[in-house]
């Protein structure tokens, strides 16, 4: 066999050539193929000849069998022997295949791109310093409060103020004509919660009990329902009470009581030791994003469409098991969201670009660097996912393979370790 490849970017054009002896044994296997599988009357199953065969399945069926096999494994050679790696299907261009001649084969096919790194070692960027401050535990606080409140009536002849639950009867028309959803009665409305249509809520501030007004808004471009997006609408609305939260007191036995710790004091401290943890892992997480990022702003390559589509197939398929956790479809989602599949493709599309670019540099620095995965990396791995789901490790280990997912995992061990020479070695 003879291959020529001739690459223009990452679209690469391979013509093969096989000698007519290696096409003839192609023909043979796929009269023994094709034998083996049908039934011909007079004759056991992988036992009837070629003439018979072609008699009840046509020459034309015999060939293309033959030129499949042939081809794929010619194919397949061909990508080992160049050292290439494929991101899409092939595509036959042109061939000649007949029996008893040379095969020319012309196959083109989408490339994984030639990454040429810029600098990726001692590389400098900033890192946040990061310091929780009192009044961001104050409403960490205040937060444990508001989720024991009581709701009491307000004063009388108090206006609404942002806080305050309006209980309201409301009803909408969208140029003068009522619509679905758009009426209720002695609704527990949160003002300043934006649950509401946006406006909608602003415009009761001010209100007090037994008041009526005309709400006028309108309807966001993006809203759910389709026939009401972009609408002007006015809601006639009348406020039957107006109430308040009443916050419990702040003393040691309330936090006692509702929480982990003894004081008000210890409970402040709680909160901060943990807010300032969770503010430091946020500000590492960033910093070595940013990092990785530079190396990939280093880095020249061009990433093919087909590999960005399939990277938003990927990420959807994933959003749809995440929502099916949750029991919900993700049909159900795209409708409460007001968008079709192609829009949900669009809104995916900068982050699958930003993920295939990461993956490509990391994947040339695990090059470059030699890094290679080890049965510990994947023991270790594996042991940390069961951990994480509280399964076994053997469980772990059939659901992968049952999954065809390794390949997946020994990429994502091999890019985390990549990732770690960019980071270990920044200034």
């Amino acid at each position: 066999m003879n291959v020529t490849v001739e690459r223009v970017g990452n679209d690469a054009t391979l013509k093969i050539t096989l000698p007519a002896e290696e096409v003839n044994k192609g023909y043979k296997k796929a009269v023994a193929k094709i034998a083996g599988q049908v039934n011909i009357p007079g004759f056991r199953k992988g036992k009837a000849p070629r003439n018979v065969i072609e008699m009840h399945y046509g020459k034309e069926a015999v060939k293309q069998e033959a030129f499949e096999l042939v081809a794929n494994q010619c194919y397949t050679q061909a990508l080992e022997q160049e050292k290439l790696i494929p991101v899409s299907d092939p595509k036959v261009e042109e061939s000649v295949f007949e029996e008893n001649k040379d095969m020319e084969l012309t196959i083109k096919v989408t490339l994984k791109p030639e990454v040429k790194l810029g600098d990726y070692k001692e590389l400098h960027v900033e890192k946040e310093a990061v310091e929780v401050t009192d009044e961001a535990v104050e409403e960490q606080v205040q937060g444990l409060r508001n989720r024991h409140a009581k709701m009491v009536e307000a004063e009388e002849g108090a206006v609404i103020e942002k806080g305050d639950f309006a209980i309201i009867d409301f009803a909408g028309t969208v140029d003068g004509e009522p619509f679905s959803g758009g009426e209720g009665k002695g609704y527990p409305l949160e003002v300043g919660s934006n649950s509401f249509i946006p406006g909608f809520e602003d415009q009761l501030v001010g209100l007090k009990k037994g008041d009526s007004t005309d709400v006028d808004v309108t309807f966001p471009e993006e809203y759910f329902v389709k026939e009401l997006a972009g609408k002007q609408a006015i809601f006639k609305v009348n406020v039957q009470d107006v109430k308040r939260k009443e916050l419990p007191e702040l003393t040691d036995e309330y936090v006692a009581a509702n929480s982990d710790c003894k004081t008000v004091e210890e409970l402040r401290a709680s909160y901060k030791e943990r807010m300032q943890k969770a503010a430091e892992n946020n500000a590492k997480i960033a910093y070595e994003k940013a990092l990785i990022d530079l190396a990939v702003a280093n880095a020249e390559f061009e990433v093919p469409e087909i590999m960005i589509e399939d990277r938003i197939t990927q990420m959807i398929d994933e959003m749809r098991m995440s929502l099916e956790t949750r029991k919900l479809s993700l049909e159900q989602y795209m409708q409460y969201s007001g968008i079709d599949m192609e829009q949900l493709r669009e809104r995916q599309h900068d982050a699958a670009v930003e993920n295939v670019k990461t993956d490509l540099v990391l994947d040339a620095v695990a090059k470059a660097e030699n890094i290679q995965v080890s049965m510990e990396d994947v023991d270790s791995e594996l042991s940390a996912i069961a951990s994480q789901h509280g399964a076994t490790l053997e469980d772990v280990k059939k659901i992968i393979k049952a999954n065809g997912t390794m390949g997946l995992l020994l990429a994502n061990i091999l890019r985390r370790k990549a990732a770690h020479v960019i980071i270990d070695s920044a200034k």
